[in-house]
């Protein structure tokens, strides 16, 4: 028998053994049968991301630290009223602002009578009363609010009666003008920076919405 077919008859052997070796390591497939599915990621037992229960409610601590009594104050005024939402609050008492501010400018305080409490709007009554005993009468358009900051949150836990002290700064135009209708005062051009910090009140938890204006430091 020559090299080659000794060489070829000892390659047919080897690969019967290694067949049946595969036979016996692998198994057999019989009829028809699913491909393997493709490899999955390993399930997660819980959900797809964690909500951290008791963190920090941002709509307060964007404004004061959560170890704060302002803070403190803000999260009773939730618990007495779950619809309370800092953030709305604040976008009220800017629009508030505007509208008491030219209200007062105007003297159309019929118009704002229902925002302020009754020691405001007399104070409001007087000015404007004192302004028309002198024939004097106000030009004035409000530009806008350039700034705004919550400084103070105080919450009464007898009566729930909740305190908001709002810082602004706003630019407006005001003429003060005389019987005549000259200007005296002022000027209808040339903007006006005005700085307010106002106090607005209110009873958490009470069907009426409203806040009141109960203060207006400048």
């Amino acid at each position: 028998m020559n090299s080659p077919l000794i060489q070829l008859l000892v390659l047919a052997a080897i690969a019967v053994f290694l067949i049946l070796r595969l036979k016996n390591v692998l198994g057999t497939r019989e009829g028809f049968e699913k491909p393997p599915l493709p490899m999955q990621p390993a399930q997660r037992s819980g959900p797809a991301f964690e909500v951290i229960e008791g963190g920090p409610d941002l709509d307060i601590t964007d404004h004061f630290d959560e170890s704060t009594p302002q803070a403190k104050a803000l999260a009773q005024m939730k618990r007495i009223e779950p619809s309370f939402n800092v953030t709305e609050f604040l976008a009220g008492g800017r629009s508030a602002y505007e509208m008491i501010v030219m209200g007062y400018e105007r003297g159309e305080l019929d118009d704002i009578k229902a925002f302020l409490s009754e020691d405001i709007y007399e104070s409001f009554v007087d000015g404007v009363a004192a302004r028309e005993d002198q024939g004097l009468t106000i030009d004035a358009e409000f530009i806008g609010v350039r700034e705004m900051a919550l400084e103070n949150v105080t919450l009464d836990s007898d009566t729930n009666e909740a305190e908001m002290t709002l810082r602004f700064v706003a630019e407006l135009t005001q003429a003060v003008r005389d019987k005549e209708g000259e200007i005296v005062e002022g000027s209808i051009t040339d903007a006006k920076k005005q700085k307010d910090t106002w106090v607005f009140a209110r009873i958490m938890g009470s069907d009426d919405p409203n806040w009141f204006l109960v203060s207006t430091d400048g």
